[in-house]
């Protein structure tokens, strides 16, 4: 079943963009607790956030012989922090500096008994303003946060789907807050040449290990049109992976960025919004694909291959 047009929003990134950056340093906040607790997982799997019913959260991480979880509601709009042996706090989400919000949620970890040994500092960002000191970031539009989770809601559900073609090896479709983008990746089972690096205020080795193995990503950014756009890459770029033919019509790969970008409100405003992202992420897939040469046939598959056994004609067999 497709989503109606009309739940797929509108929103200006000029009209948001001061909530948008400082919303990006509250989830590397949240995202870098996450880290100094989860155990490796392969490309950094374990320091993303997740949409979630009400916004985004870091999921269970684990702490001692338990759990915690950090979630950003931007239904109700606050911080909450719940942890497994049933210990529970939170705080409004407002126009607040990052130095607050760093200090608020250090405090509600402590109040816990959950110690937060994070690197002070954002990364993938310049100027890297340590977050204690960090009193330039600091608006909140509530309805603008809201309206971006329901945009990260869409793209989620879409690229949710788009992922169960593929058997291979694949990401969860999960939020970064380094760069801000919600993404998904599949990989060919090949390994990748070194990256080199550069990204800004992060080490040349976090790369090497977020692309050690070839791959094709996809996700969306809040950047690169009007209201966002849709991305893909693949890396290394095979040849001719620039000139293959993608759709739909509006997406068009970006010289200065080195990907393909869709606008977001070139899907927002499509007949069928579902169908129109869904078309960009399998022929993006395919460029990247079909141009490198990858095992199609061992990596993918029809997620509907058993839907036929598990009908109920069928169920009682």
């Amino acid at each position: 079943m497709t989503a109606p047009a009309t739940y797929w929003p509108s929103l200006r990134v000029s009209d948001w963009t001061a909530t948008r950056d400082t919303l990006h340093m509250w989830t590397q906040i949240v995202g870098k607790i996450r880290m100094a607790h989860a155990p490796l997982i392969n490309h950094w799997w374990q320091v993303t956030l997740y949409v979630s019913p009400r916004g985004l959260t870091t999921s269970a991480i684990p702490y001692r012989a338990g759990a915690f979880e950090i979630e950003f509601d931007f239904v109700g709009h606050r911080l909450d922090v719940r942890s497994s042996d049933g210990g529970a706090r939170s705080f409004p989400l407002r126009p607040m500096p990052v130095a607050e919000f760093y200090s608020r949620i250090l405090h509600e970890l402590d109040e816990l008994g959950i110690d937060a040994p994070i690197h002070p500092y954002p990364n993938e960002v310049e100027p890297a303003i340590p977050f204690a000191e960090d009193r330039d970031h600091a608006s909140y539009d509530g309805e603008a946060a809201a309206l971006f989770w329901r945009q990260m809601l869409q793209a989620n559900r879409v690229m949710g789907e788009f992922r169960s073609y593929f058997v291979g090896k694949v990401s969860p479709v999960h939020f970064f807050w380094g760069a801000m983008d919600l993404a998904c990746t599949r990989f060919s089972g090949r390994a990748a040449p070194p990256h080199p690096g550069g990204a800004p205020n992060c080490g040349d080795w976090v790369m090497v290990e977020g692309y050690s193995r070839e791959l094709s990503s996809c996700g969306f950014w809040p950047g690169g049109g009007e209201e966002g756009a849709f991305y893909a890459y693949a890396y290394p770029e095979p040849d001719g992976f620039a000139d293959y033919p993608v759709g739909p019509e509006g997406a068009h790969f970006s010289a200065e960025f080195q990907q393909f970008l869709l606008p977001y409100e070139t899907v927002r405003a499509a007949p069928d919004p579902d169908r129109a992202l869904t078309e960009f992420l399998h022929t993006t897939y395919e460029a990247a694909a079909v141009r490198g040469r990858w095992d199609r046939a061992a990596l993918e598959d029809d997620p509907l291959r058993w839907a036929a056994a598990s009908s109920p004609r069928w169920a009682s067999k």
